[in-house]
């Protein structure tokens, strides 16, 4: 009870200064942070403590774990902002385990609001019990992974249980809060298994003969002659690992959609044998590319320029001598990553505002370079601490952190207005494309070898029996079904347990340094 009279008596506090009656809310991102982030002046005045949470200006800035985990459970009078219950949940996991976490919420839930006491006051518990549940709802629509440890489950039944043996409302409201749970959970093992699938099959490899192949007849200008509608289909792609709350978001997943993208990009230009062919499909890409930017598809933007600029492209000399480069130098210059990528970043705010202020759903578009993403959400949780020098959690960091995962979460609400042509689709999720190897002794093929180095690659390839790549191990062609696109998967088996990064060929994402085993939580942000 000690807590409770802690936390009226620091509602009385904020009472007496004109505030709310409850607890100190999550103030507005924009209200607590500068451009730069971090609001450098919060620590000149002093800071009020209420029950071992620190304030300034309303603003909580820092606190015990156990206090934090306290501000989290309400009670009969106090219900955590939403963004204090995400802010929180998302972070919580750098300093314990979702299970252990759970134990505790189920401890105070059933302890401090007298939910064990048959005799409670049956009042009380209509007021606590709803709130006890939006919490339990929210947690497992946003954090679904969480639940797949048994530990778990049997936490939130038992506190749910609690709740159900109430009135019969509460039953049905609980009922469907674990139904719910149980369909995203077995969507999520359905993903894995044809994940799984997917993984063992990538071993396949496609006979690249040494000269063209001519088993591929079709190239992407025949599936699709205008740029425009290409644009379309990849924002598609790119928004369906977003939008569809089936599918839990693979991190690496994603990162092999952008590697696929950039070298089937590669593919295309390298594939024809005659010049004005390549010089033509490259003007087609940088058509497509600049109505990515127009459309304020980022990701796809970068994919195709990085297909671009591999080397076996890129070393096309007469090939490109037959180009007009002038717009896809505006696009590079876009896209160029010198200053922090200055120019991406102002254009992505630009598509943003564009997107807060738009009248339709085409100009609420927004789909930012997503390793660059992954990479800012890395080095703000290695570059700030955890905790302060007193043992406090640093709970400034995870509002900026939040800001920056609520953004990505306004930018997947929007529903892609294009129609699908499944043809087109069809094509750019399966089409065969070719290794770095094969893109090698394609580009040779078109344009001769002309130093050493290129001599020795090129009688290196040309040594395999039959232009077979296959031997040294290098997947040729890699294939994603359409339905189980790029999802983001940051294991919650323990704090900060993420898949590794997937090598990247490209050399973009080498270049964004992108280190994604150490991104957080995995998320399902809901509808």
């Amino acid at each position: 009870m000690a807590w409770l009279l802690q936390k009226r008596q620091c509602q009385e506090k904020q009472e007496k200064v004109g505030s709310e009656e409850s607890m100190p809310q999550t103030p507005p991102f924009s209200a607590m942070f500068d451009s730069s982030g971090y609001n450098r002046n919060l620590y000149q005045s002093a800071e009020d403590s209420c029950g071992g949470l620190y304030y300034h200006d309303n603003n909580l800035l820092s606190g015990s774990l156990e206090a934090l985990i306290q501000h989290l459970v309400p009670n009969v009078d106090y219900y955590p902002d939403r963004t204090y219950i995400f802010t929180f949940l998302l972070s919580s996991r750098l300093f314990m385990h979702p299970y252990e976490l759970m134990a505790k919420v189920c401890h105070l839930c059933v302890e401090h609001q007298r939910l064990s006491d048959p005799d409670s006051d049956k009042n009380q518990m209509r007021k606590i019990a709803p709130k006890i549940l939006q919490l339990l709802t929210e947690w497992t629509e946003t954090f679904p992974y969480d639940f797949r440890d048994e530990r778990m489950m049997r936490n939130l039944k038992d506190l749910a249980h609690r709740i159900a043996s109430g009135e019969e409302t509460y039953r049905k409201n609980v009922q469907q809060m674990m139904q719910c749970l149980i369909r995203k959970l077995a969507a999520l093992s359905q993903y894995e298994e044809v994940l799984a699938k997917i993984s063992s099959t990538s071993t396949d490899r496609l006979t690249v003969l040494k000269t063209k192949p001519q088993s591929i007849q079709r190239d992407i200008i025949t599936v699709c002659n205008d740029p425009y509608t290409l644009a379309q289909q990849l924002t598609h792609i790119e928004l369906s690992c977003y939008s569809e709350r089936k599918k839990t978001r693979n991190l690496e997943a994603y990162v092999e959609w952008f590697n696929r993208l950039s070298y089937l990009v590669a593919t295309e230009i390298c594939m024809p044998v005659k010049k004005k062919h390549r010089a033509r499909m490259i003007e087609y890409f940088i058509d497509v590319a600049r109505e990515c930017f127009n459309i304020g598809n980022f990701n796809s933007l970068m994919a195709i320029i990085s297909g671009m600029n591999m080397s076996p492209v890129s070393r096309l000399k007469k090939t490109w001598a037959k180009v007009k480069t002038a717009k896809f130098d505006i696009l590079e210059h876009q896209m160029d990553p010198s200053s922090n990528f200055y120019n991406y970043r102002t254009a992505l705010r630009g598509a943003a505002q564009r997107s807060l202020t738009a009248h339709s759903s085409r100009e609420k578009i927004v789909i930012p370079f997503f390793s660059l993403l992954i990479k800012d959400i890395y080095f703000l949780n290695e570059g700030c601490a955890n905790r302060l020098p007193n043992g406090h959690v640093n709970f400034e960091k995870f509002w900026e952190l939040a800001k920056q995962v609520s953004e990505f979460m306004t930018w997947k609400q929007v529903e892609c207005p294009f129609e699908r042509d499944r043809k087109i689709l069809q094509y750019l999720i399966t089409v065969p494309v070719f290794s770095e190897d094969a893109l090698y002794l394609a580009s040779y093929e078109s344009e001769g070898p002309e130093n050493h180095i290129e001599k020795d690659r090129w009688k290196s390839l040309s040594q395999w029996p039959s232009g077979v790549l296959a031997s040294v191990g290098v997947p040729i062609c890699q294939r994603a079904p359409l339905s189980v696109l790029l999802m983001t998967n940051l294991s919650s088996d323990g704090p900060c347990q993420t898949p590794p990064h997937p090598a990247s060929q490209s050399g973009v994402l080498a270049a964004v340094g992108v280190p994604c085993r150490h991104a957080l939580v995995p998320v399902c942000f809901p509808q």
